[in-house]
């Protein structure tokens, strides 16, 4: 199971992304698009309905990102998809910070199987998380570590606000935080 974590500035650029591969169990492996198929189009089409539906072609062996290193974030097809879904649903998030004045926003949209879940800091930066399951407890604990995280990288003097994180601490410290709640 995959989460996709995306820091997007108020300008709405991406800072930073990471793809995480949790070591939990799936709790479903059938991809709703392509249950409702018939069998010769999921099978000639098996790499477009993969990527719609959000499987990942991204090996399970561990956490691959980009971040100080700059590397793809999901492999293949998909990652281009994840990315889309992400940036699709600022609008929703936009709309959501709106009417509710929380920072964490829980569930916001939900696109095939992955669901996403976003938080806004009080400087308006945004938190955008995809992932597969339900975790509302954990994915909050997640959102304040990287929070913490991230505001200590902006203490930092030699860190220029609104540009790519390329800390590798800061890396260290977000896939730490992935590995424990999610």
């Amino acid at each position: 199971m995959s989460h996709h974590l995306f820091l997007l500035s108020p300008s709405d650029t991406p800072l930073y992304q990471l793809t995480h591969q949790s070591t939990r169990p799936a709790q479903s492996t059938a991809s709703a698009l392509s249950s409702n198929l018939p069998s010769w189009s999921a099978s000639a089409f098996a790499g477009t309905v993969a990527a719609l539906s959000g499987a990942s072609s991204v090996s399970s062996a561990g956490a691959q990102g980009a971040g100080p290193k700059g590397g793809p974030i999901g492999g293949g097809q998909d990652r281009h998809v994840v990315q889309m879904i992400a940036n699709a649903s600022l609008d929703v998030i936009e709309e959501t910070m709106k009417t509710n004045g929380a920072m964490y926003l829980k569930s916001v949209e939900k696109f095939n199987e992955w669901t996403i879940s976003a938080f806004v800091t009080p400087g308006n930066m945004k938190f955008i998380l995809l992932h597969e399951s339900k975790n509302d407890d954990g994915i909050k604990s997640f959102f304040m570590d990287v929070w913490e995280s991230y505001v200590k990288t902006m203490m930092n003097p030699f860190h220029t606000a609104h540009t790519p994180i390329r800390s590798v601490v800061f890396d260290n410290k977000v896939r730490a935080s992935a590995k424990k709640y999610l």
